[in-house]
């Protein structure tokens, strides 16, 4: 017996789980009674006696799949309760169905206005209420499933524009004497950077994925000169040059960020802060951080690592001559950041060696 009272609690529970939740709100207990007793059956009910209460509980989770809305209530009326769940992005989609004995089209215009779903004059008629409310969580639900898909096929682009991204990046391997490794780890070293200095993790996020792209221009110059081992002549120099301008053009694609900055690093990594670089010759913070975030991370790495043309500099050398280079290659207050960084930079060369 008491086996078969445990799984009818259960069983009780699970239904109620399964029950969808509407938060009733009104200033007068004996309304709020009667939609209880009409809805209790299908619905978990919540109650709230005033506004504050109200978005207090539509703020808390699991949050109600629809509120009903008394508008006459004392010191917060219910367009207000409404206006302030629109405003908030956690509730901004919960369905609310104004319940009123204000009628006159002028409230439900601004009932309406305020992102009300429905509007129902009292006194209520409860298959009516029941109707409504099936209809506006019907159409809540088919949102959200339709909501769920956007984010699903967006995160599906996004991965793919990823994959795009890095496979552009190792291009260039197959043109440059620089290694994969190198890309991955400055691009490692660009978000330290950058974590250190700008308050928005997606767009830390964004000069992670972006900055391995930024020599891609590089596919653009002959290989006698991109493979020439010994120095450039002046005509050559200028011709290696233009692989900000190539690069700028390949990534050339409007109105996405992330390839919005991966052009931006492509044309502005090779400015100095002293207006000394190419190709634009621009000068302190009219190099767009990003552009200035990839020199510094794209030369500290270059520096520690061994190439046919050069030896590796010891840590020791590369962050004096970064030191030195403050407020002439590099951003004075980037670099002080880059030297702050320097353990956690010898530990992104330790994970991604190059061989």
């Amino acid at each position: 017996m008491v086996e078969t009272n445990v799984s009818n609690a259960s069983m009780q529970d699970a239904e109620t789980l399964q029950k969808p939740t509407l938060l009733v709100v009104d200033d007068i207990p004996e309304n709020i009674d009667v939609l209880v007793a009409s809805l209790r059956e299908d619905y978990s009910i919540k109650v709230a006696l005033n506004g504050p209460r109200a978005l207090a509980i539509a703020q808390k989770s699991p949050k109600p799949d629809l509120i009903l809305l008394d508008v006459m209530m004392p010191d917060m009326d219910g367009y207000e309760v409404c206006r302030q769940l629109k405003a908030d992005p956690t509730t901004a989609n919960i369905p609310v169905i104004f319940v009123t004995a204000k009628h006159d089209v002028s409230d439900e215009e601004r009932g309406f206005s305020l992102g009300a779903s429905d509007y129902i004059v009292k006194p209520i008629s409860p298959p009516l209420v029941r109707a409504r409310i099936r209809n506006q969580l019907a159409l809540y639900n088919q949102n959200r499933q339709l909501q769920e898909m956007v984010r699903e096929r967006t995160k599906e682009l996004q991965a793919s524009k990823l994959r795009i991204i890095h496979h552009l990046g190792r291009a260039v391997e197959y043109k440059d004497n620089e290694t994969g490794a190198h890309v991955i780890r400055m691009s490692h070293i660009s978000r330290l950077i950058a974590e250190q200095y700008v308050d928005d993790p997606e767009w830390v996020e964004r000069i992670f994925h972006a900055s391995p792209m930024h020599d891609v221009g590089k596919i653009g110059i002959a290989d006698a000169i991109l493979l020439k081992p010994g120095q450039l002549d002046q005509h050559e120099w200028e011709e290696m040059k233009k692989h900000t301008l190539f690069g700028a053009e390949i990534l050339s694609v409007e109105g996405d960020p992330l390839f919005d900055m991966a052009r931006s690093i492509a044309l502005t990594h090779h400015e100095r802060w002293d207006g000394k670089g190419y190709p634009a010759g621009l000068k302190g913070d009219d190099i767009p951080l990003e552009g200035r975030i990839v020199a510094l991370a794209d030369v500290i790495d270059a520096l520690l690592s061994k190439r046919p043309y050069k030896n590796a500099w010891s840590t020791e050398q590369t962050f004096n001559y970064v030191q030195e280079q403050s407020g002439k290659h590099f951003d004075p207050k980037l670099t002080e950041i880059a030297l702050d960084l320097k353990v956690q930079i010898t530990e992104v060369r330790s994970q991604y060696p190059d061989e």
